[in-house]
C-alpha cells in the first residue's frame, strides 16, 4: 500500500511539475533545505481517492487518530534539494572533542564476574574456558558440584602456567556451585552463596541443557518436564536472579543464552519434537528479555550451535580452537554493546542450505 502511495504522488508531482506556478502558490524553506510546495487543486483532484474507501479516519467507531498515518495529502510536493542545499554533518565526536582507545581494551572482562550454569563440562565448560582468558573472575554452576570444583582448580592453575609473570591478584577467581537449575529453591540458593563468594555478578551464560530422542506419541510425560525445566526454566530462572541483582546495583550486564539451531529449523531423523520446541523457546526468551530490560542497560543475546563433534565439526574446531571460545566471549564485552536481542547462528551454514 505505501508503495503504490508512493508511485501515486510521484506521478502527481510529474504532471503538477509542468504547470507554472501562479499567485496562489506558497511555498516555505525548511530547516533541512527540503522545499514543500503546495500545488494548486485540480478539477479531477476532486474525485475521491481510492485509499479513502479504506480509511477509518473519521467513520463512528473509529478513534480520533485511526487512519490518519497512512493518508496522504496530494496537495503537497516534496522536492529533494540541490546537492549544494544539503545541510552537511559535523563527525560524531564526543564532549571533548574526539576520542581513541585501543581497540583490545574493550573487548576484556577484567574486573567483571561470570556464571556459566552447566560449566564444569561440554560446551559450558569451554565457555567458562572462554570467559576466564577474557580476564573475567568466573563461578561455574553445575548438577556435579565435585567436577565444578575439579576444573575450577584447572582453569587457575592453566591460567598460571600460561601467565608465569602473574601475581595472585592477576589469576581470575574461580569457584563451583552445585545447582538444580529447575528449582528456583536451588537457583537463589546458588545465587546467594556466589554473591557471598564474588561479591557480584556482571555476566550470565546459560548452558545447562540437554536432548534426547523420543517419538512424540511416546514421550514419557516425565522425561519431557525435566527436559523443558532444563533448558527452557533453568534459563529463565538463572537469567531472572542475575537481570534482578543487576537492577538492584544499577549496574549494566549481559545475559547469554545457549539455544540450538534446532530452535530454528527441524533436524531430520532425530525425533526430539520437545527439545526443539524448548529451544525455539529460549530463543524467543532472549528477544523477550532483551526489550524489557533494555530499559535497564541489561543485554540479552543466543547463541544456536549446530552439530558438534562429527568428523566434520572436530576438524575443525581441532584446525581452529579459538572459534570455540570466541562464541561466548566476544558477547558480554564492551565491545558488543550495541548487540543485543540477537540470535548468534553457529552452524557452519548448516540451516541455510
Amino acid at each position: 500500500m505505501f508503495r503504490h502511495n508512493l508511485l501515486r504522488q510521484i506521478s502527481r508531482a510529474s504532471t503538477t511539475a509542468a504547470r507554472p506556478p501562479t499567485a496562489a502558490t506558497l511555498t516555505r524553506q525548511t530547516t533541512r533545505g527540503i522545499r514543500i510546495t503546495p500545488t494548486v487543486k485540480r478539477a479531477d483532484d476532486a474525485t475521491k481517492d481510492k485509499h479513502d474507501e479504506y480509511s477509518t479516519a473519521g467513520k463512528p467507531g473509529a478513534f480520533a487518530h485511526e487512519g490518519e498515518f497512512s493518508r496522504t495529502d496530494n496537495t503537497i510536493r516534496v522536492e529533494y534539494p540541490e546537492e549544494d542545499n544539503l545541510p552537511s554533518s559535523q563527525p560524531v565526536q564526543g564532549r571533548g572533542g574526539f576520542h581513541f582507545k585501543r581497540t583490545l581494551e574493550s573487548f576484556s572482562l577484567e574486573g567483571r564476574t561470570g556464571v556459566v550454569t552447566g560449566g564444569a563440562r561440554g560446551l559450558g565448560l569451554v565457555m567458562s574456558q572462554a570467559l576466564v582468558i577474557s580476564g573475567a573472575n568466573i563461578a561455574i554452576v553445575d548438577l556435579n558440584k565435585e567436577e565444578g570444583e575439579k576444573q575450577a582448580k584447572l582453569l587457575m592453575e592453566t591460567f598460571r602456567k600460561e601467565n608465569p609473570g602473574a601475581t595472585d591478584k592477576d589469576v581470575p577467581k574461580v569457584t563451583a556451585h552445585y545447582c538444580d537449575v529447575s528449582s528456583p529453591d536451588s537457583v537463589n540458593a546458588a545465587m546467594a552463596e556466589i554473591l557471598e563468594s564474588h561479591g557480584q555478578v556482571d555476566h550470565l551464560v546459560t548452558s545447562a541443557g540437554f536432548t534426547e530422542n523420543y517419538d512424540a506419541i511416546e514421550y514419557p510425560h516425565d522425561r519431557m518436564q525435566k527436559l523443558w525445566g532444563v533448558n527452557v526454566d533453568g534459563t529463565y530462572l538463572w537469567s531472572c536472579a542475575v537481570a534482578k541483582h543487576l537492577m538492584a546495583r544499577q549496574a549494566k550486564g549481559s545475559v547469554v543464552m545457549i539455544g540450538s539451531m534446532s530452535g530454528a529449523i527441524v533436524n531430520v531423523p532425530q525425533p526430539q519434537a520437545p527439545y526443539n520446541a524448548a529451544k525455539a523457546a529460549v530463543r524467543h526468551l532472549a528477544s523477550s528479555l532483551a526489550v524489557e530490560w533494555a530499559h535497564a542497560g541489561i543485554r540479552v543475546n543466543c547463541i544456536s550451535p549446530g552439530y558438534m563433534l562429527t568428523a566434520l565439526t572436530k576438524k575443525i574446531l581441532d584446525d581452529n580452537p579459538e572459534l570455540a571460545q570466541k562464541w561466548t566471549s566476544l558477547i558480554p564485552q564492551d565491545a558488543a554493546g550495541y548487540v543485543t536481542g540477537a540470535d548468534l547462528r553457529v552452524d557452519g551454514g548448516y540451516t541455510v542450505t
